[in-house]
């Protein structure tokens, strides 16, 4: 067994695994600053433009 060989490839794995947990826990963060987002947009719009828009949403699917 070439322990160098091992060392290395166990190191890039690690590496790899950082990387991946890195954009995984940005992603999270963008996924939770954009669904505050929606939140403060729902609840200072007026009910009646978002009834409209669901509306108009519905409409041009048919």
């Amino acid at each position: 067994m070439d322990v160098a060989k091992l060392s290395m490839a166990l190191s890039k794995s690690n590496t790899q695994y950082q990387a991946s947990l890195s954009v995984m826990k940005m992603a999270m963060g963008n996924a939770e600053q954009q669904g505050e987002t929606i939140q403060e947009l729902l609840s200072s719009a007026d009910v009646k433009v978002i009834q409209h828009a669901v509306q108009a949403s519905s409409w041009w699917k048919h």
